[in-house]
């Protein structure tokens, strides 16, 4: 069944349909050796060549959505010249298409990590355009109080412009301690993901993130049983909330035995620790 070509290159996660649009537009985009056009559809077998490059293009893949803890020390590239661990590592291969990371967490930042073969999805869910939250917890040395509060919620002039925490919330975090009195964790809210927004909004009040960790992504929460280093795959129920979350149409999604069989075993690992996933 033939589709829009700009879906099909969404899909590939190429980027937005509208910036695709544009792309074909200024002949960036052929289509079996004849530039492409607005209004074109494309057969799975056809040949798609963006700036003279070969697409690898899925029209029928399922959507699949990992969820990652990552440890400290990795970095969110497929590969590294100067040979550090990627997130991508320990990843599952998978028989059709690629694995694209939903955002970015730095080297020195743990947490939820989302990864999917659905580039679309992928975009609106990094777009600021959908407002998608994201929740961390901040380890802050420094001197917090109720005036910086007011000023990382209602805006800070930061070098790429105004950026804000939609919430922040002392607590302290299971299992940690202050060290002498000097630290204090934070549960901090923001709708963008702007590279390191986290540590710079802190940073501008001149207090240092000593430790930073992303606990969810939109609706999707971090289990504190799903370890450093450890993922597992998001059910239909969970893939299409995100859907939702980008007011994206939710295909109808109809688990294969193989991914099914191994969502399971690894939420009977999960479930061996002494708890549960859900």
């Amino acid at each position: 069944m033939s589709e829009k070509l700009q879906k099909v290159l969404a899909t590939a996660g190429l980027g937005s349909r509208r910036e695709l649009e544009k792309w074909i537009s200024a002949g960036r985009v052929s289509v079996n050796g004849s530039v492409a056009k607005l209004g074109d559809r494309v057969e799975s077998d056809d040949r798609i060549l963006v700036d003279g490059r070969p697409v690898n293009i899925v029209t029928d893949e399922t959507p699949r959505v990992l969820m990652y803890s990552k440890p400290e020390g990795e970095v969110c590239t497929t590969s590294d010249p100067d040979g550090r661990p990627t997130v991508f590592d320990r990843l599952p291969s998978l028989s059709r298409g690629r694995w694209i990371a939903i955002g970015r967490l730095d080297i020195n930042t743990s947490g939820l990590l989302l990864f999917t073969n659905h580039g679309e999805l992928a975009n609106r869910l990094m777009h600021p355009s959908y407002e998608v939250k994201r929740e961390y917890m901040a380890r802050i040395h420094g001197t917090v109080d109720e005036a910086m509060i007011k000023r990382l919620t209602e805006g800070v002039l930061l070098e790429d412009g105004v950026a804000r925490f939609q919430s922040v919330k002392a607590q302290h975090a299971r299992g940690e301690h202050d060290e002498g009195g000097s630290n204090r964790w934070f549960r901090v809210i923001l709708a963008e993901g702007r590279t390191r927004e986290v540590r710079r909004l802190w940073e501008s009040q001149d207090v240092e993130v000593n430790r930073l960790k992303r606990i969810s992504y939109g609706p999707i929460d971090l289990p504190s049983i799903v370890r450093s280093s450890d993922f597992i795959e998001l059910d239909p129920k969970q893939v299409i909330s995100l859907f939702h979350a980008v007011n994206l149409r939710a295909p109808r999604i109809s688990e294969k035995s193989v991914v099914r069989e191994m969502r399971e075993r690894k939420e009977k690992k999960l479930r061996a620790r002494g708890n549960t996933y859900k």
